[in-house]
This record gives structure tokens, sequence and C-alpha cells, in this order.
């Protein structure tokens, strides 16, 4: 078992994302995640008043969106879960979980918070409920909120889930030894292949890369999955490599998935900083801003300063990036060109 984490509330979750998405064949998730959504259907052609079954369905949409970033089925799943509230509005605790995972997967984390918040009360002993929260409240800021339901979540369910968000918990407060013990708990609770090679995925993530190795990686992650954090990162290994039009390329790609997902301004603000226009890049970081306050998007709004020549008000951001104890490569070298320029 997981023993408690002392004083969670002095620490900080996936995907972010928000936690983090599975490394695993996208073929054969897809496959598995089709096959479950077609059977709950035939189900539901069957018993169209089953509000579980509506909210299952909806839940499987929203992991379909994931995997394969094909924005119609956040739409699918939003239609499956108000379905299932409309034939069972109180206390319909899967429902509750399936509207909050659909808003962390939009990035309305507010609204995420909220429906967590109700799924916790519908069902105090779900694990999924807590995971809710956590992924919620980390991304808008609230430490010691995501560190309480963190903590009840390892109590409910010391697992792969579990585990995995209390690495990215502890990385996000500076504790890289505790991120990998809580990870390799996570690699020794896994159940399956996949969840075993999703471990060892983020295990390597957190030990850090050389650029052939990255490049290696992250070319077969697009291959399979092109989603926007995977597409950024191969550019960057690209850029590290001295290919600067084929990491554009990824770039380009990973704001035209953006765009079609929507609601995840602070990925486009990093991109846009970098490799677009700063004036666009700051307008992006306003409007995530505005939603969450959060390590991450304290961070975009230095950078998107920073690039448009007013790194003295980005430094107060750069103070808050890295408050917790936060430090990522990418963090660091925002503050460092910060505070260089103001050298």
């Amino acid at each position: 078992m997981w023993k408690t984490i002392p004083l969670l509330a002095a620490l900080l979750a996936v995907a972010a994302c928000a936690s983090p998405q599975a490394a695993t064949p996208a073929a054969t998730q897809t496959s598995s995640l089709q096959r479950n959504a077609e059977s709950l259907q035939a189900k539901l052609r069957r018993t169209p008043d089953d509000a579980a079954a509506w909210a299952q369905l909806g839940a499987t949409h929203v992991e379909l969106a994931r995997v394969t970033f094909d924005p119609q089925h956040h739409s699918r799943a939003e239609k499956a879960l108000t379905e299932s509230l409309r034939l069972k509005p109180d206390g319909n605790g899967e429902a509750f979980i399936g509207r909050g995972a659909l808003a962390n997967a939009k990035h309305d984390f507010a609204a995420a918070r909220d429906w967590g918040q109700r799924a916790v009360s519908a069902l105090p002993d779900s694990a999924q409920a807590q995971g809710v929260l956590v992924d919620a409240l980390t991304q808008l800021g609230d430490d010691a909120g995501a560190s309480v339901a963190l903590q009840r979540m390892l109590d409910l369910r010391p697992g792969v889930a579990s585990f995995t968000r209390a690495a990215y918990h502890f990385e996000l407060h500076g504790r890289l030894d505790d991120a990998r013990d809580a990870l390799n708990r996570a690699l020794e609770s896994a159940s399956s292949a996949e969840e075993a090679e999703f471990c060892r995925f983020h295990l390597d993530e957190l030990k850090g890369r050389t650029n052939e190795e990255a490049l290696e990686v992250y070319r077969g992650l697009v291959a399979k999955a092109p989603s926007p954090e995977y597409l950024v990162k191969y550019g960057k290994a690209l850029d590290k490599a001295g290919r600067p039009q084929d990491a554009r390329a990824q770039y380009d790609l990973a704001l035209q998935q953006l765009r079609a997902l929507g609601g995840d301004d602070l990925t486009a603000a990093l991109i846009t900083a970098d490799h677009g226009d700063p004036a666009e890049a700051l307008r992006y970081a306003e409007r995530e801003w505005a939603k969450r306050q959060s390590v991450f998007t304290a961070d975009a709004m230095a950078w998107a300063l920073h690039v448009n020549k007013r790194s003295a008000e980005a430094l107060p951001y750069s103070d808050k990036a890295i408050a917790l104890g936060w430090r990522d490569a990418e963090v660091l070298r925002h503050r460092e060109a910060i505070l260089g320029s103001l050298r």
C-alpha cells in the first residue's frame, strides 16, 4: 500500500494533462474503445432508458477523443452524458464523472471542478471522482485542494491512475526522487501491457532522454498518435538536431490540432511565442490566465510578456511558475532569458 504522503498540502497532476496521456499503441487502444462504444450502443438500442449505460458511453467517447484527437467524440460524449442526466438528473455520479472528464479534456477546468465536486458528493468513495478533481484543481492552481483530492484518491485506490497523478504532483514540487518512486509503484500496480508501457514511458520522460532518443521516440509517437504534446516535443527535438523547417511543420500541425480540439490556449501561447507572432502569443496567454492561475499559465504569461519585450512585467509571473518547486527545463530556460534581459 502507498503510505500517506506527508504534508500533501505542501505539494501539487496530467495531462496533463490534464492527467498524463498514455503512450500505448493508438490502434490497439482505439480498437478496444470503439468495441466498447459499439457494445454500449447495442445495449442502449435494447434498453434506451439505461442512464448508467449512457454515462459509460459518454466516458468512452471522452477517451476516444483523447486517443484519436477527433473532436467529434467530444460532441458524442456530450450528447450521451446529457441523455444520462436527463434520465437521472440527481445523484448520477457516473454522469457527473463523465462530464467532469469531458470538461477537463476541453480545458474548461472551472466546470470540471464543479462536476468533480458533484461527483464526489454522489460517490464519496470513488477514486475516479477524486481524479477529476485532482486534474481540475491542479490546472486551476488550487494546490491545497489538489493535494487533498490526490491523497483521498491514493487512499481509495492506490493504483496506476493515482500513482501517476502523484508522480506529476511531486514533479511540480521539484521532488523528483518521490516522483520516480510513485511511477515505480505505478509500474508495479500495472495490470496490463499497455499500463506498464504507459508507466515506463513516463519514467523515461522523468529521467530525460538524449536528443537522438527523443527524435526516435517522438517520431514514432506522432506517427501513431499526433497529439499536440507529442508534436511539440518532436518539433523541439528536430530544432535541436538542426532541422528548423521540419520542426516548424510539427509546430504548425500542433496548432491545427489545438484549434480543432479547442480550449488549449496555453500550448498555443508557448508555440506562438517561439515560432509566431508575439502579440498573438500574449493574447493566447492572457485568455488562459483569465481562466486559471496555475504554474503552467504563469510560465506562459511570463514568456509571452518577455517575447513582447516586457520582461519587467514577466518576472512576477516567472516567480509564480517556480513557486512550488517546479524545475522544468523549458521553464528554467524562460526564466534565465527573462532575468538576463533585466541585468
